[in-house]
């Protein structure tokens, strides 16, 4: 089994971090229904963790780095994707979707969430901006919604229905027996993936100054600008807590050292701290800490859901450096199709 691991340095942190997303999942479920407080605490803790770590996996798995073959990254990327809730798209579409990422250099998106929002009654536009103004992340939840109807509205994807009806029934199976065992524990549950999808968003929303484009099929993207490697580089951010902050870093599998995954998308998460150092070293002008970040993600949060771009990120010692780093919102992979 070890053999079908890509690299050798590898065996050992994928075994460990799989294996504790496997088997940290259940365990946190089964915390949530325990009859003490600090208990559920901790399994909310757990859950949402092991949530973000099964969606990070996703992204490693689109990207070849974890097996050999195609096809073993396939079969666990499709089993993380029923862990976290985002098997309604296909592991394969996700994939496809994110290369373009990468290969156009540009957020290529299945869902105008913006422009959807402008086109709707007021209340309804109201309401969004409402919920994420209290920090609930509305728009995520219309992206997923979307995933889910997509079939069901084009035509082009009705051979999905039947897949999306055997999966919701599925998927509503388990949360009623969850229901049914204690109540407390579906409501903590909620909780857990409201975080888990509040740390994705935060790490998705401050890694790219991007174009984005809502794109259904796989027409190009304009070609109104030069979008080579400098490119790149130069509209890709690291959203690290640190350089050096290896524990806290892995909250999501080191995806923060985003410049590095750029520049070489085929290297694992394990390696990227110390392909970071190599590349940019200690101080880069791309890397924008999480502490600066926070302050933007409060302040920006209802104002990047109408946005027309992502902001600017000014230079490293600039007073509020990221204050106009508005971010952006919607692009998640596991949202993709």
């Amino acid at each position: 089994m070890f053999k079908s691991f890509r690299y050798a340095d590898g065996v050992a942190p994928n075994v460990a971090a799989l294996a504790f997303t496997l088997l940290g999942y259940p365990l946190g479920v089964a915390m949530l229904v325990a009859p003490h407080w600090a208990v559920n605490v901790l399994g909310v803790m757990l859950v949402s963790l092991t949530l973000v770590w099964s969606a990070y996996f996703i992204h490693e798995f689109a990207h070849q780095a974890i097996f050999k073959t195609p096809e073993a990254n396939e079969r666990w990327g499709t089993l993380m994707s029923w862990l976290n809730g985002s098997c309604y798209a296909a592991f394969a579409d996700m994939r496809r979707k994110h290369m373009r990422h990468h290969v156009e250099r540009a957020d290529v998106i299945t869902f105008d969430a913006r422009g959807f929002l402008l086109r709707s009654p007021a209340w309804l536009r109201n309401t969004v901006l409402a919920l994420e103004w209290a920090y609930f992340p509305a728009v995520e939840f219309l992206m997923r919604g979307f995933v889910v109807l997509l079939p069901f509205r084009d035509e082009r994807k009705k051979a999905m229905r039947a897949r999306i009806i055997g999966i919701a029934l599925v998927r509503t199976a388990a949360f009623a027996l969850l229901a049914w065992v204690s109540l407390k524990a579906l409501l903590l549950y909620f909780v857990a993936y409201l975080l888990f999808i509040t740390v994705l968003r935060f790490a998705d929303c401050f890694q790219h100054t991007y174009d984005a484009y809502p794109i259904m099929d796989d027409q190009p993207i304009p070609a109104d600008k030069v979008r080579d490697r400098v490119y790149e580089q130069a509209n890709t951010y690291s959203n690290v807590v640190g350089v050096h902050s290896p524990v806290l870093n892995m909250l999501w599998l080191n995806f923060g050292f985003h410049n590095a995954h750029h520049e070489k998308p085929i290297q694992p998460w394990h390696r990227l701290p110390k392909l970071h150092r190599e590349l940019y070293g200690d101080t880069h002008a791309q890397v924008v800490p999480v502490r600066q970040l926070l302050r933007s993600f409060h302040i920006n949060r209802v104002k990047r859901v109408l946005a027309v771009d992502y902001g600017e990120v000014l230079v490293p010692e600039s007073a509020g450096r990221a204050d106009g780093f508005l971010g952006a919102v919607g692009v998640s992979f596991l949202t993709a199709v």
